[in-house]
Parts: structure tokens; C-alpha cells; sequence
């Protein structure tokens, strides 16, 4: 997917006039201002993999059109970063009104005062109590720009305090004075998001993966440790895997090349390292997603549509959110148990920490839900409050296999599940392999009894209600971890013990 990270162009204000031109008399009816509406922000789609227990998730090459989804689970979309393209509207001046455009049209509302503001006479004109307008004022002629009617509301103000006490004076009781005072500078408490959002800054990345073909995107990262190592998602990076390159941008603007550690594509995490890395990086403390408490507060950090360094905030809407999110074709899908949010997250947030209310990274966003494609920027949407994040605990798992192996671990039951069956539950395949293959009778699964055509409906106390929430909740555990299964057959439900087994690396 190419990115273009183009700035916006603002046209030159035209230059004042020198002099304000005769005012002329409005019309009777004053005319309305144009304004230019921005454009509406864009979006993609994923969709479901096919049979399988561990399908994994690749960036789309190419923005298509939403595919339909093949679960009733939340088929979130990647926030890939994508910067639109072209120029952002700019506002339009006024429409003219008199001659030359001068002076400015009459409020659409009328002004408050004697009579309830319905006095004739020239706009701006001062009324009298009867409502007329009063003697035309010596001295300046005409009536100033549009511009500065704020400054003469203001203006409007310091006059009447001043008067009030001019007054007070003639009354003998002393003259008063008013001194202007310095305020105090503003101090922020470092609790307030303001504060969190200092102190997390500086160890936010703006991600730029390219291609050796030139395609690539924008994303997030964040600061794992002080050797230089940068978590992130997976298909932030993933353009730049074999022989592309990449880039972090701190945000004091300093620039550093970088390399891919690992990757796993089934939990779309990564870690990257800085070349030469800095002395003195800060990492980010890491929190417990699982105390993360519905209502939470939450602070997004990223770059949407490439704007580096935007924080946003919101709560925790829900937790264990079964999310799959992929490529649209269905042989690339990553699964996550997700933390769901409604901090504004769109395109170019993805890798980017999601903090909790004391600046401690709660997990890593990752896809949003949008509502459609439509506007400019490649057909992307942005934010309808419905974000998605990997749960720090199992990001820090995936990151500790990638720093040390190169290679992420999956937990495993050795079962191939139906994606596509229309039950309560996920039902083993029945068909499309031999039953060796649909359960492994050495796997985890096939030692504690399981059979093709067995419906799971709880995993680890947690209900199961499809294939993709299974997969979701498996790979919140790690290998060799005991976990208690409730499966159906003939209808009759059936509890066991299963220990997880392990696969090293993604499938190809």
C-alpha cells in the first residue's frame, strides 16, 4: 500500500486595505457567507480465514472493498497508516456585501439591545434608547473589517469597566484604579492526561516502512527497553520485512534507520531495533491489561493520517472482544482477545501504546470497525469510536519470543476448526482432511477425547460462541498451560482438562 504524507497547502490571505472604503447602505436582505465543507475520511475491510486453528493476518497490498465477514465476530479493519491524499479544504472569505464587498454583512441575528435590536439605520450604527440611529460619530469615518469585530466586542468591554469607574469617581467617594496583572503560569499536574501525555511522548515513534518496490505505509511504535527495541504491530512493519527499509522519527524529529527483529503475523505484533540507538531512551512502563476494568480511562498515542504525535483519550468500552482482522482474502488473519476502546484510533495509530489513567501501556492498538468507505485518502474510514488493542500481557509474551528466538510461539490444541459452521460454539471440521488431521490424536486436543464434529463452548471458563473467538482465547495463554474445555456431542456437554502444546513460527 503506498503512502504519500503530503502537507497542506493554505492559501495566502489577501493583503488589508490600507483605508476602509465609504461604507455603503446593506440591502435589505443581508447575503449569506459560503463556507467549504471538509472531505469525510476513508477506510478498508478484513474478512475471516478460512478452516485452521492458527491463521494469521498480512497488510493488503491494496486498499479493497470491504469483504463480507465469515463470523458473527467483530471483523475489525487494520488501522493502516495511510496519509490522504491531496489538500485539506481551506476556508472560504465572506461573500461581498455593498460595494467592493464592503462593509461586511448585518448578523444573522439581530443585535441585543433597546427595542430588542430591530432599530433601522446603517448597520453598526450606535441606537438610541427610542431605537433610531444615533448622530453619525466625528472623527475616523467608515467601519472597520470583519476581522476585528472581536477585538472591538473586547474592546467594548474594557470601555465599560473604565466608565464604571470614572463614575465612581465624580461621586467623591476617591478615584479607583485597575491594574492589569500577570497570570501565574499554568501548572500541570502529572497525573492529567496532559501530564501522561509529556512524560509518553518522547518515547513514541512514528513508524515509515517502505518496500524495495516503493510501497510501504506510516504507523506507530513505542520504546520496549534502552537497548533500542520498538514494539509495534506486525503489518506496520511487514512491507519492509525482506529487504525494504524503515525509519523512527522520536518526537523531537531526530531520525533513526532501523531493523526488523521478529514478527508474527498470527498476533500482528513486531519488534524492530534502532541502528545506533541513542543513549538515554526511556521505556514506557508496561501495566496489567488483565486489572484493565471496563470504564478505564485510556489515551491513544499515534500518527493518524501520518500526523505524528496526536494523543486522544477515551475509557475501556469492553474487554476479551474476539477480533480478527486480515488482508481481506482470508489466508492472512491475525486473532486477538481484544480491549476495546473508543479513544479516537484511525489509520497510522496502529503500533501505537494505548495508555491507562496513571500513563502505563494497557496494550497496543491495532485495528477500528468503520462504518464504510467513502471520501478521499484510497477509500479508507477513520474512527467511529469502536477501537481495538492487543492486551499488553500477551503483547510482552510475543515480544520476549521475538528479542530472543527471532520467532514468535503459539499456543496450540491440534484441532482444525470450521470458520464457517453456523453453531453456537466452534465445531471441529469434519471433512476436507483425514481425521488424523482434523484432530491430532497426539495433540492436546485428541489426548483429552476431543473428535471431529465436536462442538467447543466454553475454553477456560470463558464462553465460546465461534472459531474465531476460540482461536482469540488460546493464544491469551502460552504452551504447556492447563485449561479446562467444555465440549458438546450428541448434544451431551462434556468437560475436560487440556494442556496446551506449541508451534514455532508462522504458518506459510
Amino acid at each position: 500500500m503506498s503512502t504519500e504524507n503530503e502537507g497542506t497547502a493554505a492559501p495566502t490571505p489577501p493583503a488589508a486595505p490600507s483605508a476602509p472604503p465609504v461604507p455603503v447602505a446593506p440591502s435589505t436582505t443581508p447575503e449569506p457567507a459560503s463556507a467549504a465543507e471538509p472531505g469525510a475520511a476513508p477506510a478498508a475491510h478484513p474478512a475471516a480465514h478460512a478452516a485452521g486453528t492458527e491463521p494469521t493476518q498480512q497488510v493488503p497490498a491494496a486498499p479493497t472493498a470491504p469483504p463480507a465477514a465469515a463470523y458473527g465476530q467483530t471483523a475489525a479493519q487494520d488501522v493502516y497508516g495511510q496519509t490522504p491524499q491531496g489538500q485539506a479544504p481551506y476556508g472560504q472569505a465572506p461573500a461581498g456585501h455593498g460595494a467592493e464587498g464592503w462593509p461586511p454583512p448585518p448578523p444573522a441575528v439581530p443585535a441585543y439591545g433597546a427595542d430588542g435590536g430591530h432599530g433601522g439605520g446603517t448597520w453598526g450604527a450606535p441606537l438610541t434608547a427610542h431605537g433610531a440611529p444615533g448622530p453619525k460619530p466625528k472623527g475616523r469615518g467608515g467601519l472597520v473589517a470583519g476581522v476585528l469585530v472581536a477585538a472591538l466586542l473586547a474592546g467594548g468591554v474594557g470601555g465599560g469597566v473604565g466608565y464604571w469607574a470614572a463614575e465612581r469617581g465624580h461621586d467623591g467617594a476617591g478615584s479607583t484604579t485597575i491594574t492589569a496583572t500577570t497570570p501565574k503560569d499554568l501548572k500541570r499536574e502529572p497525573g492529567s492526561v496532559a501530564g501522561l501525555a509529556a512524560g509518553a511522548l518522547p518515547s513514541v515513534v512514528t513508524i515509515e516502512a517502505s518496500a524495495g518496490d516503493g510501497e510501504g505505509g506510516t504507523g506507530t511504535g513505542f520504546v520496549y527497553d534502552e537497548e533500542g527495541h520498538i514494539l509495534t504491530n506486525n503489518h506496520v512493519v511487514a512491507s519492509a520485512a525482506n529487504g525494504g527499509k524503515l525509519t523512527a522519527t522520536f518526537s523531537n524529529g531526530k531520525k533513526y534507520d532501523a531493523e526488523v527483529v521478529g514478527r508474527a503475523q498470527g498476533y500482528d505484533v513486531a519488534v524492530i531495533k534502532l541502528k545506533n540507538a541513542p543513549a538515554g531512551l526511556k521505556p514506557l512502563p508496561l501495566g496489567d491489561s488483565d486489572k484493565v476494568a471496563v470504564g478505564d480511562s485510556s489515551i491513544a498515542i499515534g500518527a493518524p493520517f501520518g500526523l505524528s504525535n496526536t494523543v486522544t483519550t477515551g475509557i475501556i468500552s469492553a474487554k476479551n472482544r474476539p477480533v480478527a482482522s486480515g488482508d481481506g482474502s482470508g489466508s492472512k488473519n491475525s486473532y486477538m482477545s481484544a480491549l476495546q476502546t473508543d479513544a479516537s484510533i484511525n489509520p497510522g495509530n496502529s503500533g501505537g501504546p494505548l495508555l491507562d489513567g496513571r500513563g502505563a501501556v494497557i496494550g497496543i492498538n491495532s485495528a477500528i470497525q468503520s462504518a464504510g468507505n467513502s471520501g478521499f485518502g484510497g477509500g479508507q474510514a477513520g474512527s467511529i469510536g469502536l477501537g481495538f488493542a492487543i492486551p499488553i500481557n500477551q503483547a510482552k509474551n510475543v515480544a520476549q519470543s521475538l528479542i530472543k528466538t527471532g520467532k514468535p510461539v503459539y499456543p496450540i490444541i491440534s484441532v482444525s476448526v470450521d470458520l464457517q459452521a453456523k453453531v453456537e460454539g466452534a465445531k471441529i471440521s469434519e471433512q476436507g482432511a483425514p481425521a488424523n488431521e482434523l484432530v491430532d490424536p497426539n495433540g492436546p486436543a485428541g489426548k483429552a477425547g476431543l473428535k471431529p464434529g465436536d462442538i467447543i463452548t466454553q475454553f477456560g471458563g470463558k464462553p465460546i460462541d465461534s472459531g474465531p473467538t476460540l482461536i482469540s482465547e488460546i493464544w491469551t495463554y502460552k504452551p504447556g498451560d492447563t485449561v479446562k474445555l467444555t465440549y458438546l456431542r450428541d448434544g451431551k456437554p462434556n468437560t475436560v482438562d487440556i494442556t496446551l502444546g506449541s508451534r514455532v513460527g508462522d504458518k506459510p
